[in-house]
């Protein structure tokens, strides 16, 4: 039984080569920009901090294969630099993009009084 194979149209890049030179040149352009970000946003971490960020989030999506994807999240990328870069973005949105805290969940009250004064049931 013959199986038909379907091309799929590539959204920028043609091969995984070109894809990479995107990837490259992006992750240039966020780490050019860093200084002036932190300078520009009054951003509590230093640019040494968050070219670490900048280095794990790239390396976090490393295990991507398909070109399609990569060129997805490439655009992505782009689109959040324009918008650090054109001041479309406030302080808290990159704070809380680029330095994730984790939430810490207040300890559940355990008698009546404690658990009535919380509200909860």
């Amino acid at each position: 039984m013959a199986q038909a194979v379907r091309y799929v149209k590539p959204l920028i890049s043609e091969t995984s080569d070109e894809a990479r030179i995107r990837v490259l040149g992006l992750y240039k352009a966020w780490y050019r920009h860093i200084p002036f970000m932190c300078m520009q946003y009054d951003l509590r971490a230093s640019p040494e901090k968050c070219r670490e960020v900048l280095k794990s989030n790239f390396l976090k999506n490393a295990h991507h294969n398909d070109i399609r994807v990569i060129d997805m999240m490439v655009f992505k990328g782009q689109q959040d630099l324009r918008e650090v870069v054109e001041n479309f973005k406030e302080a808290c949105h990159i704070e809380q993009k680029w330095f994730e805290t984790g939430t810490v969940e207040k300890e559940k009250p355990k008698d009546f009084i404690s658990k009535f004064l919380s509200n909860m049931d």
